[in-house]
Order: C-alpha cells, then structure tokens, then sequence
C-alpha cells in the first residue's frame, strides 16, 4: 500500500512522471552501452586491459564534477537538458564507423564525452526537479529514480549483449541514441517557468569553488556528504572482493552475476520505501539506518553459505542507496537555486569519486590480506560512520 501510494504520488505530478519516464529511458541505453562497449573492444582487441579504458573513460569526467556542474548554474536547465540529450544522439551514431582496432580512438572519445555529458545532464536534471517538482515529492522521486535505474541494469544489459550478438556494437550505439532522442522529446513537454541565471559573478575558480564551500559550510550536508563518501569507499573495497566470494563458496566467477542480481532486486525495493522513509527519519537517520544494515551484510559476507550470502547481497542493495538518496535529497532541499547545479554536481564528486579508489583499494589487497579480514574490517568502518552520522546534532544554520 505504501510503494502505490508512492509511485502515485510521483505519477500524478505531470512534471515529476516526465522527468521519470526520461530517466527510465535514457538509462535504458546507457546500461546497454556500459556493457557493450568493453565486450566490443575485447572482440576488436582481444585484450581485457582495453576493454576495461571504456569503464574508465566514462567514469573519469566525474573528477571534474565541481567545473562541469558550474555549466548547469550558467544556463536555463531544460534546454540544457534537451540540448544535451541532442548532441549525444549525434555522437553516439558516429560509432557506426568503428569497425576495427583502428577506430577504438574514436570510441574511448565518444564514452569521454559521454562521462562528461552525463555529470552536467545529472547536476541540470536535479538542479530543475528541485524548481519543477512540488518540494514534498523530492524524495519519493529520488528513491523511484533508484528504483529505475536498478531495474535499467537488471534488464538493459541483457537486452544489449542480445542486441550486440545479434548485430555488433554499432547497433547497440544506435539504440542508445534513440533512447537520448525520446529524452529530449520528454523534457521539451516539461511546463517550468526558468529565469535567465544572473551573469557570473568573480572569476571561473571562485564559481566553481562555490559549491565545495556551501556543501563544508552547511550543517546538514557536511556530515551527510562525509558520510556518502566513507561509504562508497567501503563499497568500492567491498565490490573488488566479490570474486573472491564466489570463489570461497565454491561457484564459477559467473555466479557474481546472481549476487549482482539480489542486490539490484534489494535496491529496487528501498527506492520505492525511501520518499515514505525520509518523511518519517529525516535524511541523516535514514541514511545512518541504511549504512548500519549494509555493515552487517557486508561483514556477513566473510561466512562462506549460499543462503546468507543471498541474504547479504539483498542487504546490501537496500543499504547502500539509502545514504545516496537522503543526500541528493537533501541537497536539493537545501541549497539555493542559483547553486545547484554546482553543489549538486560537487557532491556527486565527492561521494562517487571514493568509489574508484576503493576499487583499486580492494583489487590490491585481497590476495595479501585475504577478503575475510578485509570484510571484517569494512563492516567496523562502515558502523563506525554510521554511528558517526546518527550522533551528529548539526547546529542551525545562522540566519
């Protein structure tokens, strides 16, 4: 009863149902290209090194989140919106020419700007749901926007490794630049009234500076944003263990897949609790209580049974977007117009940009150390920032 309420509430908002329907599409083609991108380079290539720089070259824009997001701040966000979903559809087709090693230049520039495309496209997208979305809404839309882009990378992977297998990567560009083009045809039907942004103020640096000093500065955000990114650290140290997991309990590396599969299913249903759950604890005890369950399920991890580990997994899906949606919500609650698209895109950087390193992190120290110890030590982090952020009594903030 609770989850219809929920997705009616969005639903019924024109505004927030169209953002969603775009997000639902264009995350579609993004999750098909994310996995068809590295399988096309490793057929091109035969090389696991290459196939890995498409990952990379997608993620690597996000360091350069503070700069990019000032671009959402300088111009109106819906054409912002459209015309970025625009010039995506026209680059992605150019990878029809990509047909051999020759052209995988091509390809890495392609996903680059795609990385960088999508920092702005999500610091535009929040940045305009926070003026076009009834303020009540904010977090049921963000825990729905977890659920769809879970549910994405639960079904658009397998339809592009079918698509790919049947008629190569060129195809699968192609579908993902249909899925921009609807995205643009969704957000020209947005009804918003957007103000010209006042002409910048001081030089590029102190612009882009601006958000880095409201996120410090703020009494709400701060903790929650240190939070998000201690936890993604963990998870990222924690996701470089999972081979290690399905080795100890005696399946083929294949079997990650059915993990990956629990955890998305978990994610998919505290997406649909979350508006409710905000409502009722406020961001920072709803983020504490997520980053608890996902300290116990990651510690868990250690014991070597099926069961449990299926357990643990679904734990982790629905711990770990907890602090990732109480933050984004909050953030969209409390900061100015003006500055949200660079606060917006500042924050993504500092809580998804630990993540990486954690990856690294993990890679080099689970034949050292061994995964238990490191599982071990991971769920008393993690409950150490949880019990961090559930003590936190942030002061108001002066008038």
């Amino acid at each position: 009863m609770t989850t219809t309420w929920t997705v009616a509430r969005v639903v019924r908002d024109r505004n927030a149902g169209l953002c969603l329907t775009g997000v639902v599409v264009s995350g579609f083609g993004t999750s098909a290209l994310w996995l068809a991108s590295g399988v096309w380079v490793k057929d091109l290539t035969g090389s696991d090194g290459l196939a890995a720089l498409c990952l990379l070259a997608m993620w690597a824009p996000t360091l350069a989140g503070p700069l990019l997001g000032t671009l959402a701040d300088r111009v109106r966000r819906r054409p912002l919106l459209i015309g970025t979903s625009l010039l995506m559809a026209g680059l992605l087709l150019t990878l029809c020419a990509v047909g051999s090693p020759r052209g995988l230049w091509l390809l890495y520039a392609v996903l680059f700007v795609y990385g960088a495309a999508g920092v702005v496209h999500d610091a535009a997208e929040s940045a305009l749901l926070a003026t076009a979305v009834d303020r009540s809404l904010l977090g049921d839309f963000n825990g729905l926007r977890m659920t769809a882009d879970e549910g994405m990378k639960l079904l658009a992977p397998l339809a592009g490794a079918g698509l790919y297998a049947a008629y190569g990567g060129a195809a699968v560009a192609v579908l993902d630049a249909v899925t921009f083009l609807l995205a643009a045809v969704v957000y020209a039907f947005l009804r918003v009234r957007e103000d010209r942004p006042a002409p910048p103020a001081g030089s590029r640096r102190e612009r882009t500076a601006e958000g880095a000093r409201h996120l410090w500065s703020h009494p709400v955000l701060r903790p929650l944003v240190s939070a998000g990114g201690a936890t993604m650290l963990c998870a990222g140290v924690s996701g470089a263990l999972v081979y290690a997991v399905v080795e100890d309990l005696g399946h083929s590396p294949a079997y990650a897949g059915v993990l990956y599969a629990v955890q998305g299913a978990g994610s998919v249903v505290v997406g649909l609790l979350s508006g409710p759950a905000l409502r009722r604890f406020g961001a920072r005890r709803f983020a504490a209580y997520g980053i608890a369950v996902l300290a116990v399920a990651v510690a868990l991890r250690a014991v070597p049974d099926d069961p449990l580990a299926w357990a643990c997994s679904a734990a982790i899906g629905v711990g770990l977007p907890a602090v990732l949606i109480a933050t984004l919500t909050a953030v969209q609650h409390e900061t100015p117009p003006p500055l949200l698209g660079r606060v917006t895109a500042t924050a993504h950087t500092l809580v998804f940009a630990p993540n990486v390193l954690g990856l690294a992190a993990g890679a080099a120290l689970v034949e050292r150390v061994g995964h238990r110890l490191l599982l071990a030590a991971l769920g008393c982090a993690l409950t150490a920032t949880a019990a961090t952020l559930l003590t936190h009594r942030p002061n108001p903030t002066p008038a």
